[in-house]
């Protein structure tokens, strides 16, 4: 069975109330952690998933770095807190820029 989880400041705690989970996700805002675009054309996004996507092998994986657009379109890591998805979204971040700057390079 699928774990599902909410957020109670920045701390995940599990819910096994389909419809206080649901309710939880019926405010997008609750589950953004962290959202940077860069270079105008691309997305970072951090967001908490809410289930479990670990799949019981280890520690829940409830947030997820994405990028959308740019050489790094689709690349993606998940984490089990906050503090880590914070961390982790910076990280992106700071790999999609140098995927630019390093594109910028052999372009010339």
């Amino acid at each position: 069975m699928i774990e599902r989880y909410v957020l109670v400041g920045h701390t995940p705690i599990r819910c096994d109330d389909i419809l206080a989970w649901a309710c939880f996700f019926s405010n997008d805002d609750s589950r953004r952690v962290e959202f940077t675009q860069i270079n105008g054309d691309i997305g970072v996004s951090t967001v908490f998933l809410g289930l479990d996507h670990q799949w019981g092998n280890g520690p829940p994986l409830l947030f997820e770095t994405m990028v959308f657009g740019g050489e790094l379109d689709g690349e993606q890591e998940r984490y089990s807190t906050w503090e880590e998805a914070i961390e982790g979204h910076e990280n992106m971040c700071i790999l999609v820029q140098y995927t630019i700057t390093n594109s910028d390079t052999e372009k010339e």
